[in-house]
Formats: C-alpha cells, structure tokens, sequence
C-alpha cells in the first residue's frame, strides 16, 4: 500500500471519518487509549490487512467509530483498477464486517 504515515497522523487520520449515523467519531484521547490498552488492534494492523486484500490501493480516507460499544475502522481505498471500496473491519479482532464498492 503506497501510504507512509508517522504515529500522530495515523491517529488523526483514524479519526478523520465516519459514515454511519447511528455510530460516533472516537476522538484521539480515547483512540489512544483504546490502542494503549489494547482493546482495539493498531491502525498500522488494519492498513496492512486491507493492503493484503487490495494490494497497491491507495487509502483515501480513514476513521475508528465506536458502534454502541463495537469499535469499528472504517476505510476507505482506491485500487489500482480504479475501484473505490470501503471496507468496515471490526477493532477488537481484525475481522472484515463489510467489504463494498462506494457509489
């Protein structure tokens, strides 16, 4: 994945972005303490997982929201074919929720 990002923008970028109504922003104080904790897997894990799905995909955009308790990254690509696909992956695990091509 053609992305290099130091630790503070991974956390702002992670930040950055959501699309459910009924899920909310977690702001970079819990973030940080949800990954210190380890109670959700690093940005930087989930970049790399995406990455092995769609290999060269460039992330457009990114965001860690918290779904009435699941915590939920929401990430945004576009593959080198040109596709944009938005791909929900829970926090906790690293399991793929959702894997759709953006209208």
């Amino acid at each position: 994945m053609r992305v290099l990002l130091g630790g503070a923008a991974l956390v702002a970028l992670s930040l950055a972005w959501a699309t459910s109504a009924l899920a909310l922003d977690v702001d970079q104080d819990e973030a940080l303490r949800l990954r210190q904790s380890g109670e959700v897997l690093s940005f930087q894990a989930i970049l790399r997982q995406a990455d092995e799905r769609y290999p060269g995909a460039r992330l457009l955009e990114a965001g860690l929201d918290d779904d009435d308790g699941e915590f939920i990254y929401e990430i945004e690509l576009l593959t080198d074919d040109g596709v944009v696909r938005e791909l929900e992956i829970d926090a906790r695990t690293g399991r793929v929720l959702e894997d759709e091509v953006d209208d």
